[in-house]
Parts: C-alpha cells; structure tokens; sequence
C-alpha cells in the first residue's frame, strides 16, 4: 500500500524499517471522487499530501473571477499550499482533483511528530521545497520569455501524460492562453506527427 511514497522519500533519505512504520502509521489515506475541493481560498490548508492516484490542481481567481492553474500534480507527486500550511494563515489558492484520487495526507500535527521523531525527514520536505521553487522559477522564465507555442511545447514535455487527462481549458489557464490556441497547436502538432 505504501510502497511508493516509501520510494518517493527514498530519493531523499534511507529510512529502517521500524521509521518506515512511524512513518506510515503518521499517514491518512483519503480517497476523493473527481471534482473534489481539497482547498478553498481563505481556508487554512491543513494537509501536505502525496498522490498516490489520481490527478489534482491548484489554482487561483483572477480579478475577473476566471480560474487560473497555477499547477497540476500526477501521481508520486506532493501537493500544499506550503505557504498557507506552515504559516497557518488563509490561503490564496483553491486545490481540486480532476480525477478520482487518493492521496496520503499529514496535518500540521502528524507532520510535527514525523520531524520529531525522525529527524532527517526534514531533509525530505527540504528537497520538496527546493524543487517546487526551482519549477516555479523555470515557470516564470518560460512566462516571460517564450512564446505560446514554446510554452506549451515545454509544458508536453514536463507534463506529458496531463493532455490526455484535462479539459484543454485547464492547460489554456495554465499557459494563459485561449483554449481555441491549445486545440489548433494540438492539432498542428499531431498533423506533424502523421
């Protein structure tokens, strides 16, 4: 049952057995049909959740009331509002799943224990944190200095398995651009491929 997020943190640190039980017995697994709200703007994110099936996002409202993504997490991947999580302050973002999933969740209490118990899982949550920030900067630089096209050539190569599994306009938010855009690159693209 654990056996991925037992190879997800195994990328960070080396773990014995009886932490790998202090550590799973710490976990809530929750199963959430698709089009679940796990986070509303203003609401104080109470979880750091790993995915362990399933597809989730996290967006926010423009000035318009538009849904922007700002994100998409797939399977063996983690995802919080770290800022609204570790501060306890209300959040700025909403956090939805796009497909039935189940995700392994810590409150802020369990994850306090964890660190307490096992020191080095901060390491873990370190790395975590690292690689978001360094996604989020290659994001920012790709926002600003590539094309639409460009953009989303990048995101099908991070993202691969993401177009098969959203609604175009959630990957047209996500780049900022016109769902009408996404389809005709799309198409473009797969008339290449013939």
């Amino acid at each position: 049952m654990f056996e991925n997020i037992i190879k997800n943190i195994g990328r960070f640190i080396t773990i014995t057995p009886e932490e790998e039980k202090i550590f799973t017995d710490l976990l809530v697994c929750q199963a959430f049909p698709k089009k679940t709200i796990l986070l509303r703007e203003g609401e104080i994110c109470q979880f750091e959740g790993y995915i362990h099936k399933g597809c989730v996002r996290m967006y926010c409202l423009d000035d318009d009331g538009s849904e922007v993504t700002l994100l998409f997490a797939i399977e063996d991947w983690w995802i919080s509002d770290i800022a609204s999580f570790q501060e306890q302050k209300p959040s700025n973002v909403f956090i939805e799943t796009l497909e039935d999933s189940e995700i392994y969740m810590l409150n802020p209490t369990t994850k306090e224990k964890l660190l307490h118990e096992i020191p080095k899982f901060e390491r873990v949550f370190r790395m975590l944190v690292q690689r978001n920030l360094a996604t989020l900067q290659k994001r920012l630089v790709n926002t600003i200095s590539k094309t639409a096209s460009d953009r989303y050539l990048e995101f099908i190569k991070v993202y691969p398995s993401i177009p098969q599994r959203v609604a175009q306009y959630y990957i047209a938010s996500y780049l900022g651009v016109s769902k009408e855009f996404v389809s005709t690159i799309r198409k473009r693209l797969a008339s290449k491929e013939k």
